[in-house]
């Protein structure tokens, strides 16, 4: 059986026969060894076709397409082109020989070319791809290896792309420096705490905030210079004018040691340093809160910004996170309490980092397990909302929110929460809601210009019935008024009809015509109210002609 090889470069796809193979044996070793020997590689395998790539993004487009197992156009046509045809009923006398499986078996479903994959195939194919830029000819030294350098990093920068406002490597990063910015913050108030209280001491036990204590040092300066005059910038400060007072009065009563001017320098940019930190991580928390909301809004508005940053770190990202279990993402942050038990034979943690959520600490002791388990399940479902769904909305995270507060119920009071389907049912209804809203939002600024114009047409013309038409199909009710139309029209022939017989018989059957008219109007009240509406409107817009 003659077999061809199929070896896929950065420049082109190259088709290759080996032929004599009973000479070398199918022994993988005896390959191996010839492999490296071109004069007896070159007798065994030869090239039988060539089909060049005609650009980069040609290339590239492939590339990403054998990276799927999938076959294009261009590589059925070469193959079907130089490979002997598959005979219907028949066996085919050759096999195509691949790197790669999954694309072997889109070949065989698609065109029935026999493929096949192994240790000698791959044997194979490793001496084509050494001596390639040998086979082909018209290549020139460097020619490949530019081929490949540029063909790999188009592909990795089309696998690196994504979404810019759905980053999540951004949340990463800025959770770790508000870690940071809190550890480091904390740290220096205390310094400065520590570093003033040698001038005032007694400032620490009056403002008890970090941020406040620091613009409350920096204004003050010097105790000795503090008078009933600043009682308002401090009252500014603190929010508070008892607190300004008291520290007036402690000011001049304080037993503190005076400090140089270069002291209270150093001490009053310090100060400023400490204040313009706890600045920025308000703001780092602001960029944190819009990031969350724009790439996990469901976990956020479920758990928290913090919180759901904090897991998405830990486990590397929201694609991570999205595929952890929920038993896993229980104890993410817990590994080291977990690894112990597990050597020691101990209790396994309950809780890592959802341990911070206030719905934990808002269960009672005996339920915090049970809490952390069923809060980690709802975490699941949300971040693979998050991660998979194709717009981004919160309606889920709000509805699993309200059933973690069903379940805190559940445990203190015993009232029975709503089933899981009901809710997630609930969920897509809604979302389905304001997606027709945000359409009918969208729409009525076409269809306000649409009549606009209509109307003006009726205005010209002097037809005042044209413009409730426009109306009607606005509503959405245009079917409804062609119906009633119809039905009018029907009734009103009806009643043509019927004056027309009555016109034609004889006086002396006007009794009987009345008797009729009594037996109409008593079975068909309606039909005769259509047609006096319909004479009347008839009468209006001929009095409008005129």
């Amino acid at each position: 059986m003659a077999l061809y090889l199929l070896f896929e470069s950065s420049s082109g796809y190259g088709l290759f026969h080996a032929h004599g193979l009973d000479e070398i044996g199918q022994n993988t070793e005896a390959v191996r060894n010839s492999v490296t020997d071109l004069n007896r590689f070159g007798k065994v395998v030869q090239l039988t076709a060539f089909l060049p790539f005609e650009s980069a993004l040609d290339a590239l487009n492939q590339a990403n397409s054998l990276s799927e197992g999938l076959m294009t156009d261009e590589l059925r046509n070469f193959l079907e082109l130089n490979l002997p045809k598959v005979k219907e009923g028949k066996k085919p006398k050759f096999s195509l020989g691949l790197a790669e499986p999954k694309l072997g078996s889109n070949i065989f479903e698609a065109t029935k070319i026999p493929c096949q994959s192994n240790e000698f195939v791959l044997e194979l194919l490793r001496g084509v791809r050494q001596h390639f830029d040998r086979f082909i000819k018209d290549l020139k030294p460097g020619d490949l290896e530019k081929a490949q350098l540029g063909l790999a990093h188009s592909y990795s920068r089309a696998k690196v792309k994504f979404n810019v406002n759905r980053v999540d490597n951004m949340v990463i990063q800025a959770i770790f420096l508000l870690d940071t910015l809190d550890k480091d913050i904390n740290s220096f108030s205390m310094r400065v705490r520590e570093w003033y209280s040698w001038h005032f001491p007694e400032l620490v036990k009056i403002v008890n905030d970090n941020y406040l204590y620091a613009r409350v040092a920096k204004y003050i300066e010097d105790k000795s210079k503090l008078a009933e005059d600043k009682i308002p910038d401090l009252t500014e400060i603190l929010g508070d004018e008892d607190k300004a007072k008291e520290i007036v009065e402690a000011a001049k009563a304080s037993m503190g040691q005076d400090l140089s001017p270069i002291d209270l320098i150093n001490v009053h940019q310090f100060a400023q340093r400490v204040m313009d930190l706890s600045e920025y991580r308000r703001k780092l928390y602001d960029y944190l809160v819009t990031k969350m909301n724009d790439i996990a809004p469901n976990l956020a508005s479920l758990i928290g910004e913090v919180v759901g940053a904090r897991l998405i770190s830990h486990a590397g990202s929201l694609t991570n996170l999205a595929k952890c279990p929920s038993s896993t993402l229980q104890i993410l942050g817990a590994e080291k309490a977990l690894f112990r038990a597990l050597k020691t034979k101990g209790n396994t943690p309950k809780y890592g980092l959802i341990f911070h959520s206030s719905f934990i600490g808002r269960a009672s002791a005996r339920n915090k397990g049970r809490m952390a388990r069923y809060l980690a399940n709802k975490c699941s479902i949300a971040s693979r909302i998050d991660c998979f769904a194709e717009r981004s909305t919160t309606t889920f995270g709000e509805k699993l929110r309200e059933q973690v507060e069903e379940r805190l119920d559940f445990y203190d009071k015993g009232v029975a929460p709503r089933k899981n389907i009901d809710v997630m049912k609930a969920a897509i209804e809604s979302t389905q809601n304001e997606d027709a809203e945000k359409e009918t939002d969208e729409v009525p600024t076409e269809k306000k210009s649409k009549k606009k114009k209509s109307k003006a047409a009726a205005t010209e013309d002097g037809e005042a019935m044209a413009v409730d038409e426009p109306a009607a199909v606005i509503n959405g009710a245009a079917d409804d008024s062609k119906s009633e139309k119809k039905k009018k029209k029907k009734d009103k022939r009806k009643i043509d009809t019927e004056v027309e017989q009555v016109n034609g018989k004889d006086l002396e059957d006007g009794t009987a015509k009345k008797k009729k008219k009594k037996s109409k109007t008593e079975d068909g009240e309606d039909l005769q109210a259509a047609g006096d509406a319909k004479k009347k409107k008839k009468k209006k817009s001929k009095g409008d002609e005129e």
